[in-house]
């Protein structure tokens, strides 16, 4: 199971975009609310959650997913149950995947260190121990996904596709919706 928490001033696109991927590929994801059953992105756009934090078990999931905005990244930060499914997911040796600035929520508790990462320009300082590539828009390494922000949404979905169900289900779903499917920029072994 895949959640997505989603924060009042998430960014509207770098959430639906994945989460719409990944439920054609077959992916069994929920959205948590964080706060309220209703979020509201940065852009004013409401979107309705399956469950909300209190509602959610923050063990369940084998992935998460943290969309970016501001102030969404902020709120994702400061909530105990975020953390709580952060530590639950790398206990079991799950997924993590964060857009935007999302990533400085993984910087901050020390786990990009000694990965490849992204984030939004600006947000580098909070990568703690990270390598941040200037070139790439996605970069998987090992189990952790992330991602520039907004332009490269699609980019980041399939990436996500490509980790869970492999290349040609990533190719299948890209050229469905008319995508050339192109893979991710940087992808380092899980170590």
């Amino acid at each position: 199971m895949i959640y997505m928490c989603l924060a009042d001033g998430f960014e509207e696109v770098e959430a639906l975009t994945p989460l719409d991927l990944l439920r054609r590929a077959g992916a069994k994801v929920v959205t948590v609310g964080i706060g309220k059953a209703t979020a509201i992105g940065s852009h004013g756009i409401a979107v309705s959650c399956d469950l909300t934090d209190t509602e959610a078990d923050p063990a369940l999931p084998d992935m998460l997913i943290l969309p970016g905005g501001m102030p969404g990244s902020k709120n994702l930060d400061a909530s105990p149950f975020v953390d709580k499914a952060i530590a639950e997911v790398q206990k079991k040796g799950g997924r993590l995947a964060a857009i935007c600035a999302a990533p400085f929520v993984l910087g901050k508790r020390g786990i990009l260190e000694g990965k490849h990462a992204v984030c939004y320009p600006g947000f580098e300082g909070e990568l703690r121990g990270a390598t941040v590539s200037s070139d790439a828009g996605v970069v998987t390494d090992g189990c952790v996904t992330t991602a520039k922000g907004m332009g490269v949404a699609f980019e980041f979905g399939i990436e996500l596709v490509r980790v869970l169900y492999g290349e040609e289900k990533a190719r299948e779903i890209a050229e469905s919706t008319m995508r050339p499917f192109a893979g991710c920029t940087e992808i380092y072994p899980i170590q």
